[in-house]
């Protein structure tokens, strides 16, 4: 019975205790917010204050605006009578009662155009010793403004300055210079003397400086003019207003000085509303409370099952050990991919299941390593596991610190991929690739044979051009007699010896393709352009007699060597002439000429070029076959390879030349390339 009381009071004493803090909370509530709506009441007063005194310091500003430009408009007519031939009695006569309407001005001069003074006018409300011999100075107020109006072409004030008075007092003077007009150059300036102590006090309503004081102050807060009064209290509220003048910028202040906002009155009104508003507003609390509670727990169930789908459908591997090396979380991709369920895995922290047992000892002391806090590659580790089943297969392991909400260090997170069917791959393209060698040196072997098949064409097609003559030669000596049967058989000797010449041709064009199929770096040498000519021209002429072509060769004198492999651009030389003199073996073109031309391209003193053209009056090379003309295997001809072109070009380019060909007009082609030569010394 007595434990039972107990446990009702103790029930009772919660409940009380959970009211009390709620109304607790409310009352603290109610007086926060009276505290803060006397504040802000406050704030409101201070501020209607400040906008207010903002008002009347920018209608100041305005006032004085606008007295200002009537003034200017005054100032202008009795300019303009100064202009005039009206005499000075009548200028002096008008310029006295404008400073008796207007308090404010103290001073009307009439200067020359060279600021000379010719006349002046006092105001006879203001005691000022004028020292007339500073005034004309160049560096004064006075000429300092009228220079400026001058470069403006409009009227312009000065920098304030402080003029004693004959009492013993001075006050700060403006001057305010109006240049003469376009019109009349030589009518002078007329210069007006502001008092702005008097601009204050005439042109600011009295309105306002009854209620606060009006100055005129510098940048730094040095007053040079002040008016008005004002009773002191704690809260004093201050405005600034730019007075921006032609040549000069004044800060007009106003200071105005109040009490404290008076709110007592309003407090009964404002406790009744503020109980009132407090009361909804805990209600209100209460039940956004209630609500956003809800919505979390929702949210947080969304979350969760978010969160589970995404690890449901994730192929990577997700593992997370504390800080013991206990496992804490395995998710579905981790489980099917070493074979053992979440229940088997979750708590272990040694010998994991799917550590392969040869591996064991080795996988601990890593795990050790890492525990003790030294953080893995973040490219990631290769290791092998193993199944449930005892297969061993390779994973990419992925670790990072496991951080917690507040940024503490809980553990680690691993990611796992099994990298098998990636090294499957591999395997497959590293087969492929190696068939793709094979394939690519069987294309080799079939290149080299293109090649030697079309370049020996021309040293085969000599030797038997010279055995055939050879055999000529032998036919005809049989009937002759014995000093032409000597002669014949000196022509035979020439034609045998040609014949060899060919042969081991023959044999450097098969080495050189062979080198060239390869790759091979090739030893160049510094060969004349005469010499590579005459060593080509034999076999051009044996054609172009053939075709009745004639071959004119021009080689620019004291060219340098080509520094070339010989036999390769021999080759070249005679693929472009045998393809020139082949486009002329038309019946319609007469004049069949092969115009082979040497000269030097360019040259420093670091390297030097020859350009080789050869030219034909042929039919010339049509656009879409320019497009493929050094493709490999195009031709347009029926016994042609298309290698020629190709090889040629190819054969340049490894000399770092450059082959191109244009239209020769009237018909025709130039072929051209380019061949680095021996830099001399002094060459240029």
């Amino acid at each position: 019975m007595n434990t039972a009381l107990f446990h009702w009071a103790v029930r009772r004493l919660r409940g009380a205790w959970r009211r009390w803090s709620l109304w607790t909370l409310l009352v603290a509530l109610v007086a926060a917010m009276l505290v803060t709506l006397v504040w802000l009441a406050g704030r409101y007063e201070a501020s209607v204050v400040q906008d207010q005194i903002e008002r009347d310091a920018s209608d100041a500003v305005a006032d004085i605006r606008a007295a200002l430009a009537r003034n200017l408009l005054s100032l202008q007519a009795l300019q303009t009578l100064q202009a005039g031939s009206s005499g000075t009695q009548r200028w002096e006569a008008q310029a006295v009662a404008l400073l008796r309407e207007h308090r404010e001005l103290v001073r009307i001069e009439w200067r020359s155009p060279s600021l000379r003074l010719q006349t002046f006018v006092d105001s006879p409300f203001h005691a000022i010793e004028w020292a007339n011999d500073v005034r004309v100075e160049p560096h004064s107020d006075t000429a300092l403004a009228c220079a400026n109006a001058r470069r403006l072409s409009s009227p312009a004030y000065s920098s304030s300055y402080f003029q004693p008075h004959g009492d013993g007092l001075g006050s700060e003077l403006v001057e305010f210079c109006i240049p003469p007009s376009a019109g009349d150059r030589d009518a002078g300036y007329l210069v007006a003397t502001y008092s702005l102590h008097s601009i204050l006090t005439e042109m600011v309503g009295h309105g306002l400086t009854r209620r606060q004081e009006v100055s005129f102050t510098e940048a730094d807060g040095t007053r040079l003019a002040l008016v008005g009064t004002a009773r002191r209290s704690a809260h004093m509220f201050s405005a600034r207003q730019l007075l921006d003048l032609p040549g000069n910028t004044l800060i007009l202040r106003m200071d105005g000085w109040h009490t404290a906002p008076s709110l007592f009155p309003n407090v009964l009104t404002a406790l009744v509303t503020a109980m009132s508003i407090a009361l909804v507003t805990v209600l209100v609390v209460l039940v956004r409370d209630n609500r956003r509670r809800l919505r979390a727990e929702r949210e947080l169930g969304d979350a969760f099952a978010f969160r589970k789908a995404m690890e449901d459908s994730l192929v990577t591997g997700l593992r997370a050990r504390d800080l013991q090396g206990r496992i804490t979380y395995v998710n579905p991709a981790f489980c099917e991919m070493v074979g053992f369920s979440a229940e088997e895995l979750l708590g272990q922290s040694t010998h994991l299941p799917y550590w392969p047992p040869e591996l064991a000892e080795e996988y601990w002391r890593r795990q050790k390593v890492r525990l003790a806090g030294n953080a893995p590659p973040r490219e990631g580790f290769e290791s092998v596991f193993m199944r449930k089943d005892g297969t061993r297969f390779p994973v990419l392991i992925i670790e990072a610190p496991l951080i917690n909400a507040v940024g503490q260090h809980t553990g680690w997170m691993s990611a796992f991929i099994d990298i098998s069917e990636q090294r499957r791959v591999e395997e497959l393209s590293r087969a492929s690739q190696e068939r793709l060698q094979a394939t690519a040196r069987l294309a080799t072997v079939g290149e080299m044979a293109s090649l030697l098949s079309h370049e020996l064409n021309q040293p085969l097609a000599a030797i038997s051009s010279y055995a055939t003559g050879s055999l000529n030669l032998l036919d005809s000596a049989r009937d002759a007699d014995a000093a032409h049967v000597r002669a014949d058989l000196g022509e035979v000797r020439t034609a045998i010896e040609r014949i060899a010449q060919q042969a081991e041709r023959a044999g450097r064009v098969i080495k050189s393709v062979h080198d060239f199929v390869r790759r091979r770096d090739r030893a160049r040498e510094a060969v004349p352009a005469q010499e590579l000519l005459g060593d080509v021209l034999p076999l051009v002429n044996l054609q172009a007699r053939k075709l009745g072509v004639r071959v004119r060769v021009d080689v620019e004198p004291g060219l340098p060597p080509v520094l070339c492999d010989r036999v390769m651009v021999e080759q070249v030389l005679l693929n472009l002439a045998r393809n020139a003199m082949q486009a002329m073996d038309d019946p319609a073109i007469t004049e069949r000429t092969l115009d082979i031309q040497v000269r030097r391209a360019a040259s420093n003193a670091h390297s030097a070029w020859l350009e080789f053209s050869l030219t034909d009056g042929g039919i010339g090379i049509s656009e879409e076959t320019a497009r493929n003309l050094f493709t490999p295997f195009f031709t347009t001809r029926a016994e042609g390879m298309g290698l020629g072109l190709s090889m040629c070009r190819t054969v340049v380019e490894q000399h770092g030349g450059f082959m191109a060909h244009k239209p020769h007009h009237p018909r025709g082609t130039v072929f051209t390339f380019t061949l680095p030569a021996v830099p001399q010394e002094g060459h240029n």
